[in-house]
């Protein structure tokens, strides 16, 4: 089953092609609305074989669908009819819990995305549970978003932030019993050791993530993340 594997982005939306590494880039940003990004995808897709699509969306996703529209792109992704536009069966999910999916090796995974804001999601012997554990209260009147988001990065500068990093990542694995912490985003980088049980994951693993979510037989067919595809499992 050849997928193509949709990343979108602020700055980009990325599109993997069935067999090949690398992705193509398509410039965002405030004027990218759900119909100008399914266009322009097929538009660098013609002529390509898949018959599934998997999108990586940077918001909230409920039953398969955007629950909120996204802050640093156009309007009109709420409601959007995906698999009508494409003329493919579409799977949308979490960007955070795409890149988990891909970075996943068994066991109880807890990954956490250092961007713009903090993607989580949590994998529990194959089974995926998307998370928004970004505006959890932390410290102070303050959330987990905002002492290890790009706004923490940016007011307690990279040595503080680095540490609340290594704590935040502690509190939440022990909460959640994770046996291993996964870290990407466009942040990690900034890192200067990791803190114990976590690994760095890549972006790249956004792409495996896509096409493992249409693994019906495998031990993600039990994911919990819905899908736009009425007739998918």
């Amino acid at each position: 089953m050849k997928i193509l594997v949709i990343d979108v982005g602020g700055t980009h939306v990325k599109v993997h092609r069935p067999g090949h590494e690398e992705p193509v880039k398509i410039p965002s940003g405030p004027k990218m609305t759900a119909k100008k990004m399914v266009a322009d995808v097929k538009k660098v897709a013609a002529g390509w074989k898949y018959s599934a699509v998997s999108i990586g969306y940077p918001g909230p996703v409920v039953h398969g669908r955007p629950f909120s529209e996204p802050y640093n792109l156009g309007s009109g992704w709420v409601g959007f009819d995906f698999t009508r536009a494409f003329g493919h069966r579409v799977k949308v999910v979490n960007d955070a819990a795409m890149q988990a999916l891909g970075s996943y090796k068994g066991g109880r995974m807890l990954f956490l995305g250092l961007g713009t804001g903090l993607g989580s999601a949590l994998i529990v012997d194959g089974v995926l549970e998307p998370m928004e554990l970004a505006h959890l209260p932390y410290r102070k009147g303050r959330t987990f978003e905002d002492y290890i988001g790009l706004a923490g990065l940016k007011r307690l500068g990279k040595k503080k932030w680095r540490h609340y990093v290594a704590d935040v990542v502690k509190r939440l694995k022990a909460a959640l019993q994770a046996d291993y912490v996964v870290l990407g985003g466009g942040n990690v980088g900034l890192l200067k050791t990791l803190p114990a049980k976590a690994r760095l994951g890549e972006n790249s693993n956004a792409f495996l993530g896509g096409s493992r979510l249409w693994q019906n037989r495998g031990r993600f067919a039990r994911s919990r993340f819905g899908s736009c595809d009425k007739h998918s499992s």
